[in-house]
Protein backbone atom coordinates (compact mmCIF):
# COMPACT_ATOMS: atom_id res chain seq x y z
CA UNK A 1 0.00 0.00 0.00
CA UNK A 2 1.76 3.42 -1.02
CA UNK A 3 1.92 6.21 1.44
CA UNK A 4 -0.50 8.42 1.85
CA UNK A 5 0.60 12.15 -0.15
CA UNK A 6 -0.78 14.26 2.76
CA UNK A 7 -1.20 13.25 6.22
CA UNK A 8 -4.07 14.06 8.44
CA UNK A 9 -3.73 14.67 12.40
CA UNK A 10 -5.49 16.51 15.19
CA UNK A 11 -3.96 17.57 18.02
CA UNK A 12 -5.51 18.34 21.32
CA UNK A 13 -4.93 21.13 23.24
CA UNK A 14 -4.99 21.45 27.19
CA UNK A 15 -8.50 23.46 26.84
CA UNK A 16 -9.69 20.60 24.76
CA UNK A 17 -9.90 22.34 21.16
CA UNK A 18 -8.07 21.20 18.34
CA UNK A 19 -5.00 22.35 16.00
CA UNK A 20 -5.43 20.71 12.86
CA UNK A 21 -2.42 18.96 10.92
CA UNK A 22 -1.78 18.91 7.43
CA UNK A 23 1.75 17.33 6.71
CA UNK A 24 2.45 17.04 2.74
CA UNK A 25 4.26 13.60 2.76
CA UNK A 26 6.61 13.00 -0.78
CA UNK A 27 9.86 14.13 0.69
CA UNK A 28 11.38 11.98 -2.26
CA UNK A 29 9.93 14.28 -4.84
CA UNK A 30 10.73 17.57 -2.61
CA UNK A 31 7.02 17.35 -1.45
CA UNK A 32 5.81 18.55 -5.13
CA UNK A 33 2.07 19.76 -5.14
CA UNK A 34 0.47 16.51 -6.92
CA UNK A 35 -3.64 16.63 -8.12
CA UNK A 36 -4.35 13.95 -5.69
CA UNK A 37 -2.76 16.36 -2.56
CA UNK A 38 -5.03 19.09 -3.68
CA UNK A 39 -7.88 16.72 -4.08
CA UNK A 40 -6.91 15.74 -0.35
CA UNK A 41 -6.57 19.13 0.96
CA UNK A 42 -9.54 21.16 -0.03
CA UNK A 43 -12.23 19.43 1.54
CA UNK A 44 -10.77 18.80 4.75
CA UNK A 45 -9.68 22.76 4.79
CA UNK A 46 -13.36 22.99 4.20
CA UNK A 47 -14.47 20.72 7.17
CA UNK A 48 -11.71 21.84 9.57
CA UNK A 49 -13.18 25.12 8.37
CA UNK A 50 -16.46 24.18 9.65
CA UNK A 51 -15.91 22.32 12.71
CA UNK A 52 -16.22 24.53 16.15
CA UNK A 53 -13.92 22.53 17.70
CA UNK A 54 -10.62 23.41 15.43
CA UNK A 55 -8.84 26.31 16.39
CA UNK A 56 -6.07 26.48 13.93
CA UNK A 57 -4.31 24.25 10.96
CA UNK A 58 -1.16 23.91 11.29
CA UNK A 59 0.20 23.28 7.93
CA UNK A 60 4.31 21.58 7.28
CA UNK A 61 6.34 18.60 5.28
CA UNK A 62 7.82 15.49 6.08
CA UNK A 63 11.80 15.80 5.75
CA UNK A 64 14.76 18.51 5.87
CA UNK A 65 14.95 19.51 2.48
CA UNK A 66 11.54 21.01 1.44
CA UNK A 67 8.08 22.00 2.52
CA UNK A 68 7.11 22.11 -1.25
CA UNK A 69 9.30 22.35 -4.19
CA UNK A 70 6.25 23.12 -7.06
CA UNK A 71 3.96 21.45 -8.48
CA UNK A 72 3.80 18.36 -10.31
CA UNK A 73 5.22 19.47 -13.66
CA UNK A 74 6.10 16.13 -14.99
CA UNK A 75 2.23 14.83 -14.69
CA UNK A 76 1.92 18.76 -16.61
CA UNK A 77 4.43 17.70 -19.24
CA UNK A 78 2.29 14.18 -19.84
CA UNK A 79 -0.85 15.82 -20.39
CA UNK A 80 0.51 18.28 -22.84
CA UNK A 81 2.24 15.95 -24.83
CA UNK A 82 -0.24 12.38 -24.64
CA UNK A 83 -3.36 12.22 -26.68
CA UNK A 84 -6.48 13.16 -24.97
CA UNK A 85 -4.76 14.78 -21.89
CA UNK A 86 -5.08 17.89 -21.72
CA UNK A 87 -8.17 18.13 -19.74
CA UNK A 88 -6.04 16.78 -17.00
CA UNK A 89 -3.80 20.35 -17.21
CA UNK A 90 -6.68 22.36 -16.80
CA UNK A 91 -7.97 20.57 -14.26
CA UNK A 92 -4.74 20.75 -11.84
CA UNK A 93 -4.73 24.91 -12.57
CA UNK A 94 -8.45 24.73 -11.65
CA UNK A 95 -8.36 23.25 -8.75
CA UNK A 96 -4.83 24.10 -7.48
CA UNK A 97 -5.84 27.97 -7.45
CA UNK A 98 -9.34 27.06 -5.97
CA UNK A 99 -7.25 25.50 -2.94
CA UNK A 100 -4.85 29.10 -2.75
CA UNK A 101 -7.59 31.25 -2.77
CA UNK A 102 -9.21 28.77 0.11
CA UNK A 103 -5.82 29.37 2.04
CA UNK A 104 -5.73 32.82 1.59
CA UNK A 105 -9.41 33.26 2.43
CA UNK A 106 -9.45 30.64 5.56
CA UNK A 107 -11.37 31.80 8.06
CA UNK A 108 -9.19 30.47 10.76
CA UNK A 109 -5.00 30.68 11.72
CA UNK A 110 -3.30 28.77 9.58
CA UNK A 111 0.49 28.33 10.39
CA UNK A 112 2.58 27.39 7.65
CA UNK A 113 6.01 25.97 8.50
CA UNK A 114 8.04 27.14 5.30
CA UNK A 115 11.33 25.20 6.14
CA UNK A 116 13.43 24.42 3.42
CA UNK A 117 12.95 24.63 -0.20
CA UNK A 118 9.73 26.71 -1.14
CA UNK A 119 9.31 27.38 -4.77
CA UNK A 120 6.25 27.73 -7.20
CA UNK A 121 3.64 26.44 -6.14
CA UNK A 122 4.80 25.92 -2.38
CA UNK A 123 5.11 29.28 -2.80
CA UNK A 124 0.90 28.73 -3.45
CA UNK A 125 0.41 27.00 -0.53
CA UNK A 126 2.56 29.04 2.11
CA UNK A 127 2.02 32.99 0.83
CA UNK A 128 -1.93 32.54 1.35
CA UNK A 129 -1.54 31.20 5.13
CA UNK A 130 -2.41 33.72 7.88
CA UNK A 131 0.87 33.13 9.85
CA UNK A 132 3.34 32.04 7.61
CA UNK A 133 7.15 30.85 9.38
CA UNK A 134 10.44 30.42 7.80
CA UNK A 135 13.57 29.14 9.08
CA UNK A 136 17.64 29.82 8.52
CA UNK A 137 16.65 26.96 6.11
CA UNK A 138 14.27 28.23 4.24
CA UNK A 139 15.05 29.01 0.53
CA UNK A 140 12.10 30.50 -1.90
CA UNK A 141 12.20 31.58 -5.38
CA UNK A 142 9.41 31.83 -8.36
CA UNK A 143 11.80 30.55 -11.71
CA UNK A 144 8.99 29.60 -13.66
CA UNK A 145 10.47 31.62 -16.34
CA UNK A 146 13.16 29.20 -16.85
CA UNK A 147 10.34 26.42 -17.65
CA UNK A 148 8.60 28.47 -19.90
CA UNK A 149 5.74 29.38 -17.14
CA UNK A 150 5.34 32.38 -15.82
CA UNK A 151 5.15 33.14 -12.00
CA UNK A 152 1.02 31.84 -11.28
CA UNK A 153 -0.70 31.10 -8.21
CA UNK A 154 -1.61 34.60 -7.48
CA UNK A 155 1.86 35.83 -8.32
CA UNK A 156 0.16 38.75 -10.21
CA UNK A 157 -1.52 40.28 -7.13
CA UNK A 158 0.99 39.43 -4.37
CA UNK A 159 4.02 40.88 -6.26
CA UNK A 160 2.74 44.00 -6.89
CA UNK A 161 2.09 44.47 -3.21
CA UNK A 162 6.30 43.91 -2.50
CA UNK A 163 8.43 46.68 -1.71
CA UNK A 164 8.73 49.11 -4.74
CA UNK A 165 9.34 46.71 -7.98
CA UNK A 166 11.28 43.65 -5.96
CA UNK A 167 8.24 42.18 -7.27
CA UNK A 168 9.03 42.27 -10.87
CA UNK A 169 12.59 41.82 -10.55
CA UNK A 170 12.05 38.49 -8.56
CA UNK A 171 9.46 37.11 -11.01
CA UNK A 172 11.93 38.18 -13.99
CA UNK A 173 14.98 36.51 -12.60
CA UNK A 174 13.76 33.44 -10.68
CA UNK A 175 16.39 35.25 -7.29
CA UNK A 176 16.08 32.99 -4.84
CA UNK A 177 15.44 34.27 -1.47
CA UNK A 178 16.40 33.58 1.95
CA UNK A 179 14.20 33.90 5.39
CA UNK A 180 15.21 37.70 5.65
CA UNK A 181 14.18 37.90 2.21
CA UNK A 182 10.97 36.11 2.69
CA UNK A 183 9.99 38.61 5.82
CA UNK A 184 11.21 41.76 3.70
CA UNK A 185 8.98 40.97 0.76
CA UNK A 186 6.42 40.13 2.68
CA UNK A 187 6.17 36.38 1.89
CA UNK A 188 6.68 35.54 5.34
CA UNK A 189 6.13 37.10 8.33
CA UNK A 190 7.94 35.27 11.55
CA UNK A 191 12.10 33.77 11.52
CA UNK A 192 12.00 31.19 13.72
CA UNK A 193 14.60 28.48 14.12
CA UNK A 194 14.22 24.98 12.87
CA UNK A 195 15.53 23.11 16.27
CA UNK A 196 12.67 25.20 18.29
CA UNK A 197 9.72 23.65 15.70
CA UNK A 198 9.18 21.13 18.65
CA UNK A 199 8.43 23.98 21.43
CA UNK A 200 6.40 26.16 19.17
CA UNK A 201 3.90 23.24 18.86
CA UNK A 202 4.30 22.43 22.51
CA UNK A 203 3.19 25.58 23.18
CA UNK A 204 0.31 26.23 21.12
CA UNK A 205 -1.26 22.70 22.11
CA UNK A 206 -0.61 24.09 26.03
CA UNK A 207 -2.10 27.59 25.05
CA UNK A 208 -5.35 28.69 26.37
CA UNK A 209 -7.81 29.08 23.21
CA UNK A 210 -10.72 29.20 25.26
CA UNK A 211 -13.06 33.08 24.10
CA UNK A 212 -9.69 34.42 22.82
CA UNK A 213 -8.57 35.99 19.40
CA UNK A 214 -6.74 32.31 17.55
CA UNK A 215 -4.85 34.46 15.73
CA UNK A 216 -3.66 36.62 18.37
CA UNK A 217 -2.90 32.99 20.21
CA UNK A 218 -0.58 32.10 17.54
CA UNK A 219 0.82 35.31 16.97
CA UNK A 220 2.04 35.56 20.66
CA UNK A 221 3.73 31.98 20.56
CA UNK A 222 5.38 32.50 17.11
CA UNK A 223 6.36 35.87 18.75
CA UNK A 224 8.08 34.28 21.72
CA UNK A 225 9.92 31.77 19.42
CA UNK A 226 10.90 34.54 17.32
CA UNK A 227 12.26 36.67 20.08
CA UNK A 228 15.01 33.73 20.98
CA UNK A 229 15.83 32.79 17.31
CA UNK A 230 17.52 36.41 17.11
CA UNK A 231 21.11 34.92 17.14
CA UNK A 232 20.70 32.78 13.72
CA UNK A 233 18.73 35.95 11.93
CA UNK A 234 19.92 36.27 8.57
CA UNK A 235 20.97 39.56 6.34
CA UNK A 236 18.27 40.05 2.80
CA UNK A 237 20.39 40.29 0.03
CA UNK A 238 17.10 41.92 -1.32
CA UNK A 239 16.97 44.56 0.25
CA UNK A 240 20.58 45.10 0.48
CA UNK A 241 20.51 45.44 -3.25
CA UNK A 242 16.69 47.30 -3.06
CA UNK A 243 18.06 50.80 -4.69
CA UNK A 244 20.13 48.97 -7.17
CA UNK A 245 16.87 46.42 -7.90
CA UNK A 246 14.74 49.68 -8.22
CA UNK A 247 17.07 51.56 -10.81
CA UNK A 248 17.44 48.85 -12.51
CA UNK A 249 13.72 48.32 -13.10
CA UNK A 250 12.77 52.08 -13.76
CA UNK A 251 12.26 51.80 -17.43
CA UNK A 252 9.31 51.63 -19.43
CA UNK A 253 9.88 48.58 -21.36
CA UNK A 254 10.81 45.18 -20.58
CA UNK A 255 13.62 45.35 -23.00
CA UNK A 256 15.43 47.88 -21.36
CA UNK A 257 14.90 46.14 -17.66
CA UNK A 258 15.96 43.41 -18.56
CA UNK A 259 18.79 44.86 -20.29
CA UNK A 260 19.70 46.62 -17.38
CA UNK A 261 19.27 43.57 -15.01
CA UNK A 262 21.72 42.35 -17.00
CA UNK A 263 24.44 44.39 -16.27
CA UNK A 264 25.05 43.17 -13.48
CA UNK A 265 25.90 39.72 -14.69
CA UNK A 266 29.53 40.14 -14.74
CA UNK A 267 29.57 40.36 -10.72
CA UNK A 268 30.27 37.38 -8.46
CA UNK A 269 27.88 39.33 -5.46
CA UNK A 270 23.81 37.46 -4.63
CA UNK A 271 22.30 39.80 -7.19
CA UNK A 272 25.21 38.84 -10.34
CA UNK A 273 24.24 35.62 -9.56
CA UNK A 274 20.47 36.02 -9.67
CA UNK A 275 20.28 37.62 -12.73
CA UNK A 276 22.29 34.81 -14.55
CA UNK A 277 18.92 32.79 -15.08
CA UNK A 278 17.84 35.72 -17.63
CA UNK A 279 20.27 34.50 -19.92
CA UNK A 280 17.98 31.14 -20.72
CA UNK A 281 15.06 32.33 -19.79
CA UNK A 282 11.94 32.11 -22.58
CA UNK A 283 12.00 35.32 -23.60
CA UNK A 284 7.51 34.62 -24.13
CA UNK A 285 7.46 33.94 -20.46
CA UNK A 286 9.49 37.33 -19.32
CA UNK A 287 7.04 38.87 -21.42
CA UNK A 288 3.99 37.43 -19.95
CA UNK A 289 5.34 38.49 -16.17
CA UNK A 290 5.62 41.76 -17.64
CA UNK A 291 2.64 42.26 -18.74
CA UNK A 292 0.68 39.76 -16.17
CA UNK A 293 2.57 42.35 -13.33
CA UNK A 294 1.46 45.41 -14.48
CA UNK A 295 -2.17 44.48 -16.11
CA UNK A 296 -2.63 42.88 -12.04
CA UNK A 297 -1.65 46.05 -9.99
CA UNK A 298 -5.12 47.32 -8.78
CA UNK A 299 -6.93 43.68 -9.30
CA UNK A 300 -8.05 42.03 -6.30
CA UNK A 301 -6.49 38.61 -5.72
CA UNK A 302 -9.93 36.72 -7.08
CA UNK A 303 -9.30 38.72 -10.65
CA UNK A 304 -6.01 37.60 -10.44
CA UNK A 305 -6.42 34.30 -10.21
CA UNK A 306 -9.18 33.92 -12.54
CA UNK A 307 -6.86 36.10 -15.57
CA UNK A 308 -3.97 33.30 -14.38
CA UNK A 309 -6.14 30.29 -15.38
CA UNK A 310 -6.79 31.91 -18.49
CA UNK A 311 -2.84 32.44 -19.02
CA UNK A 312 -2.23 28.97 -17.54
CA UNK A 313 -4.33 27.07 -19.91
CA UNK A 314 -2.97 28.75 -22.90
CA UNK A 315 0.68 27.69 -21.70
CA UNK A 316 -0.60 23.56 -21.15
CA UNK A 317 -1.35 24.23 -25.39
CA UNK A 318 1.14 27.03 -26.59
CA UNK A 319 4.42 24.70 -26.28
CA UNK A 320 6.93 27.10 -24.63
CA UNK A 321 5.89 24.85 -21.29
CA UNK A 322 6.17 21.64 -22.52
CA UNK A 323 9.69 22.32 -23.98
CA UNK A 324 10.66 24.20 -20.92
CA UNK A 325 10.09 21.05 -18.82
CA UNK A 326 11.15 18.61 -21.61
CA UNK A 327 14.80 20.23 -21.44
CA UNK A 328 14.96 20.58 -17.75
CA UNK A 329 13.66 17.33 -16.63
CA UNK A 330 12.51 15.17 -19.28
CA UNK A 331 15.87 15.05 -22.24
CA UNK A 332 17.27 16.98 -19.23
CA UNK A 333 19.54 18.64 -22.16
CA UNK A 334 19.18 22.22 -20.65
CA UNK A 335 18.90 23.75 -24.12
CA UNK A 336 15.36 24.16 -24.77
CA UNK A 337 14.72 26.00 -27.66
CA UNK A 338 12.22 28.67 -27.45
CA UNK A 339 9.83 29.86 -29.81
CA UNK A 340 11.14 33.57 -29.75
CA UNK A 341 15.15 33.56 -29.35
CA UNK A 342 14.83 36.96 -27.74
CA UNK A 343 12.73 39.40 -26.80
CA UNK A 344 12.98 41.64 -29.61
CA UNK A 345 11.82 39.17 -31.95
CA UNK A 346 8.53 38.15 -30.45
CA UNK A 347 5.47 39.03 -32.06
CA UNK A 348 3.06 40.77 -29.65
CA UNK A 349 -0.02 38.88 -31.08
CA UNK A 350 1.35 36.15 -29.91
CA UNK A 351 2.39 37.09 -26.13
CA UNK A 352 -1.78 38.97 -26.04
CA UNK A 353 -2.73 35.45 -27.21
CA UNK A 354 -2.31 33.54 -23.28
CA UNK A 355 -4.72 36.33 -22.43
CA UNK A 356 -7.41 35.34 -24.38
CA UNK A 357 -10.05 32.70 -23.11
CA UNK A 358 -11.13 32.89 -27.46
CA UNK A 359 -7.86 31.31 -28.14
CA UNK A 360 -7.82 28.30 -26.22
CA UNK A 361 -9.18 25.79 -28.56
Amino acid sequence: MSEQPIIFEEWTTTGGELIAVARLNTPRNLNSLSMEMIRLLKPQLTRWAEDERVCAVWLEAEGDKAFCAGGDIVSLYRSMTEPGKLGEGDQFFTEEYELDYQIHTFPKPIICWGHGIVMGGGIGLMVGASHRVVTEHSKLAMPEVSIGLYPDIGAGWFLNRMPGRTGLFLGLTGARMNAADALFTGMADRFVKQELKAQVVDTLVAADWQGADSHAVVSQVLRRYEQQSQDAALESPVRHHYDEIQQATDADSLEQVVSRLQEFGGRNDWLGKSVKGLASASPTSLALHWQHYHRSRLQSLAQVLDNELVMAKQCLRKGEFAEGIRALLIDKDMQPRWRYAALGEIDNSWVDEFFSQEAEG
